[in-house]
């Protein structure tokens, strides 16, 4: 993965997407490899308002002990909350921005606060399209949840850059995640490109080699159920 050439790209990397398709991985793994890449330091904005499971502040404490700074917004039962600092973040060219934002189209209504500084040049926005995940078994399915994704942000299409994330947790193997890219370019590829795939980091090199020429992201999985871990 190159991430200098992300870095040509942007500062700012918006993470959207269906719920479930691994946003947070993704966007957890970009924040630690960005720290590496550059001297800025990288500011990580959990923007998740609507679910209790999986969402990147359950492992803030490790992301942090990385040197990442890790915000978000305590939340009382299902009360909306907006998370501080994002604007000042994502205008500060000393810093790098990452927002993780959940729950569909629901949490993607708060990214319509930032729409000025989401569509500067230094802005990416990323879609997680995962193809084992319900909402993402073929087209008219992942064009449903963009559509009502960009619909309440009001973000254009040509700011969004396509990701896909072929996995289905710890137990993913090279042929399930092979058979999870011919899904995602048969479908996806038709019409846009496909940046990147996240892929678990035990198996990455494996991915590689059969997918030549494909820009692939190792991921660490920082978010698993309890009973995965062993």
């Amino acid at each position: 993965m190159d991430y200098q050439k992300l870095l040509e790209q942007g500062r700012n990397f918006i993470f959207i997407g269906e719920a479930g398709c691994g946003k947070s991985e993704i966007a957890l793994n970009l924040a630690a490899a960005l720290l590496k890449e550059q001297d800025r330091p990288v500011e990580f904005f959990d923007l998740d308002m609507t679910k209790p499971l999986f969402r990147s502040r359950d492992v803030a404490d490790s992301v942090r002990a990385l040197g990442i700074d890790v915000h978000y917004e305590e939340q009382f039962r299902d009360s909306p909350t907006l998370t501080g600092g994002v604007e000042p973040a994502m205008k500060d060219p000393e810093r790098i921005a990452i927002l993780d934002v959940g729950g569909d189209y629901i949490g993607a209504r708060t990214l319509g606060v930032y729409l000025p500084f989401i569509m500067r040049p230094d802005t990416m926005v990323f879609f997680i399209v995962n193809p084992y995940r319900p909402w993402s078994l073929d087209i008219d399915h992942i064009d449903g949840v963009l559509g009502e994704v960009l619909g309440v942000s009001h973000i254009p299409l040509s700011k969004v850059t396509f990701v896909g994330n072929p996995n289905l947790g710890l137990r993913t193997d090279v042929a399930e995640v092979l058979e999870g890219i011919r899904r995602l370019k048969a479908s996806v590829e038709e019409y846009v490109p496909i940046a990147f795939f996240g892929v678990r980091e035990e198996i990455a090199e494996d991915v590689s080699k059969e997918c030549d020429g494909m820009e692939i992201m190792p991921l660490t999985l920082y978010l698993t159920y309890p009973w995965e871990d062993n």
